[in-house]
């Protein structure tokens, strides 16, 4: 029998606060699949699925076998560092959208993989 993780993305918006609009399209809040914390944003649009532990949950119940395991900082330190060596400075958000449209760098990659 196949394990089927959870979805973490809110599935109904029952207050429109809740959700972020922006020039790029809509975004929901997901939570942590294990203790329910806010844990941040993620696009409504080409998003079908999200599972997400947070730090402290993903330290104390350990790896979830099959599935890579990486702590929120180390990703957004090696988007930090791609885009210092590629760009020399940090990018802004209307820039690191146009490089996961133009999907043709290790950074747009990273970006793609990640969260």
């Amino acid at each position: 029998m196949k394990d089927i993780l959870p979805d973490s993305r809110q599935r109904y918006i029952h207050t429109p606060k809740k959700m972020i609009h922006t020039p790029g399209g809509a975004w929901v809040p997901f939570y942590c699949a294990n203790c329910g914390r806010e844990s941040g944003s993620c696009p409504v649009e080409n998003m079908t699925f999200m599972f997400y532990l947070c730090n402290k949950c993903a330290e104390t119940h350990g790896a979830i076998a099959g599935v890579m395991l990486m702590p929120d900082e180390v990703f957004f330190e090696k988007i930090k560092q791609e885009q210092m060596a590629t760009y020399g400075r940090y990018l802004s958000e209307q820039e690191l959208r146009a490089v996961v449209e133009a999907d043709a760098s290790p950074l747009a990659t990273l970006l793609k993989q990640g969260r």
